[in-house]
C-alpha cells in the first residue's frame, strides 16, 4: 500500500488539485491508467463503446472530463421576510434561523404557494425548496384561513427526517404539530403517534400507505398535498404508489409538486395531478458535472482493485468520500474491508434501519467517519456539501445514474473529483 503523502495545493493541475509533478512522483494509481484528462470536442454517444462490467451500457470514454472552475451565482432577493405578509410569529422564527431573505425558489413561489394555487417547481436540492411549501404551510394554519391538514410525500427516510426537523425549527412555540412515517421503524410507534392531533404528516409512499391499508390513517382528512422530489419517487418506482394517494385524497384542495428535473415522460401524470398549476423553474443550485473532474480507472482483478481504492483514500486530498457500489451486500463487504484497512467507514443500504442509516449519515457529515459507502437507492436522501470525491466501485448502469451520483460533489461552486472502476 502505498502511504506517501504529497503537499496540499489549492491548483486544479491534477486530479488531487497539485501541481504538475514528473511521472516519478504521479502516485502509481494515477500513472499506469491509459485515459487523457483532456476533453474530446465531440462526446462519444452513450453505449457506444464495448463495456464487459455486467449489464451496464455506460461507454467508460463519457466518464473522462476536465474540470472547469464554474463561478456561483448567488441569487439575493429584494424582498426581506420582515416584509413579505407572513404571520409574525412565523416570521419571527425565521429570524432566528438566521434567514433573511428568500432564497430563488422561495421568492418565486411563496405567493402562489399562499394563495392557495397548485404549483410544479423545478430546483435542485439545497436550493431551500424544503422552506418553498413549509412556511406557506405554516402561515395558513397560523392564520386558521380553512380547515387545514397537509401532507408531506417524499422518497426517503432521511428526507422525512428532515422535512420533520425544518418544520419543527420553523414552529418552535407556535403549538403546531407534526407526525413522522417511514419505513423501518417501529408500525406500532406510528399507530400510536395516530392518535395524536398533527397539523401535518411527513412520510414515505409505503409507509402512508400501510397505515391506509390498516385503517388507521385517513387521507380524506386532507387537502393539501406536498410530493417533494418527485422524480426520484418515480425513479424509486413509486408511480402507483402515488396515483393510489390521490385517489384517495377526495378533499385535496392544493397540491404542490417538486422535483429536480422534468421529463416529458412525467407530464401526463403531472397533469393529472395538479390543476392550473403555478411553474416555476429556477436556476440556483442547477446540476452541472462541469466543474467536477472525472476520470476512470482500468482495472478488472478484485484485489487489486480494493488494493488501489486503498492507495487513493490513503491520499490526504481526499478528505470526505462518498463510494458507490450496486448491490446491499456488496456494500456492507466494502465498508467492513475499508475498517479492516484502518479507514473510519459507514455503509449505508435499503436493509439498514432508519436509526442505523441517520446514524451513519451523521457521522459522515460530522466528519467522524471519512468514507460512506451507499447503494443508489440509500444516497438519494444525502445532501452534503463537502463530499470532496465520489468514487464508483461499480460503473453505474446508465448515465442518468452517473450524473446523479457524481452530482454530489463539487457543489457551491467548488471543483469536485469523480472516479469510476471500469473492467
Amino acid at each position: 500500500m502505498n502511504n506517501t503523502r504529497t503537499k496540499r495545493n489549492n491548483s486544479n493541475g491534477n486530479s488531487f488539485g497539485g501541481k504538475k509533478k514528473t511521472n516519478g512522483s504521479v502516485p502509481h494509481w494515477k500513472r499506469d491508467k491509459p485515459t487523457s484528462n483532456k476533453t474530446t470536442s465531440k462526446r462519444p454517444k452513450q453505449g457506444g463503446g464495448k463495456n464487459k462490467q455486467g449489464p451496464s451500457k455506460l461507454d467508460p470514454r463519457l466518464l473522462v472530463q476536465a474540470a472547469k472552475s464554474v463561478e456561483k451565482q448567488e441569487f439575493r432577493s429584494d424582498r426581506l421576510f420582515d416584509e413579505m405578509k407572513l404571520h409574525p410569529k412565523l416570521k419571527a422564527n425565521i429570524k432566528a434561523k438566521g434567514y433573511e431573505r428568500p432564497s430563488e425558489i422561495q421568492e418565486a413561489t411563496l405567493d402562489f404557494c399562499t394563495e392557495g394555487h397548485d404549483v410544479l417547481g423545478i430546483a435542485q436540492t439545497g436550493t431551500g425548496k424544503t422552506g418553498a411549501f413549509l412556511i406557506p404551510i405554516i402561515d395558513q394554519l397560523l392564520h386558521n384561513k380553512r380547515p387545514f391538514h397537509a401532507l408531506i410525500v417524499v422518497p426517503t427516510r432521511e428526507l422525512a427526517t428532515q422535512v420533520e426537523d425544518e418544520f419543527k425549527s420553523l414552529t418552535k412555540g407556535l403549538d403546531l404539530f407534526s407526525a413522522c412515517f417511514i419505513g423501518g421503524t417501529n408500525i406500532n410507534r406510528d399507530l400510536y403517534e395516530l392518535r395524536r392531533a398533527s397539523q401535518i404528516v411527513i412520510g414515505t409512499p409505503g409507509r402512508l400507505l400501510d397505515l391506509s391499508t390498516r385503517k388507521s390513517l385517513d387521507f380524506r382528512k386532507f387537502n393539501v398535498l406536498v410530493l417533494d422530489e418527485y422524480d426520484r419517487m418515480l425513479d424509486m418506482g413509486f408511480v402507483n404508489d402515488i396515483k393510489r394517494m390521490i385517489h384517495l385524497m377526495a378533499n385535496r384542495k392544493q397540491t404542490m409538486l417538486f422535483s429536480a428535473t422534468l421529463d416529458v415522460n412525467q407530464q401526463d401524470l403531472i397533469n393529472q395531478i395538479l390543476t392550473k398549476p403555478k411553474t416555476v423553474k429556477v436556476s440556483s443550485g442547477e446540476a452541472s458535472s462541469d466543474n467536477i473532474e472525472q476520470d476512470i480507472i482500468r482495472m478488472s482483478n478484485p484485489k487489486e482493485k480494493f488494493k488501489r481504492l486503498c492507495e487513493m483514500l490513503n491520499h490526504e486530498d481526499f478528505e470526505k468520500v462518498l463510494i458507490f457500489d450496486e448491490a446491499k451486500y456488496k456494500v456492507n463487504k466494502l465498508s467492513e474491508a475499508l475498517n479492516k484497512e484502518g479507514f473510519k467507514t459507514e455503509a449505508i443500504h435499503g436493509n439498514k434501519t432508519q436509526a442505523a442509516r441517520q446514524k451513519a449519515l451523521d457521522a459522515f457529515k460530522a466528519g467522524k467517519v471519512k468514507v460512506l459507502v451507499a447503494t443508489d437507492v440509500a444516497a438519494r436522501g444525502i445532501d452534503v456539501m463537502d463530499i470532496t470525491h465520489v468514487i464508483n466501485f461499480q460503473i453505474p448502469m446508465t448515465y442518468d445514474s452517473y450524473i446523479h451520483r457524481i452530482g454530489r460533489t463539487g457543489r457551491a461552486g467548488k471543483v469536485g473529483k469523480a472516479f469510476t472502476f471500469v473492467d
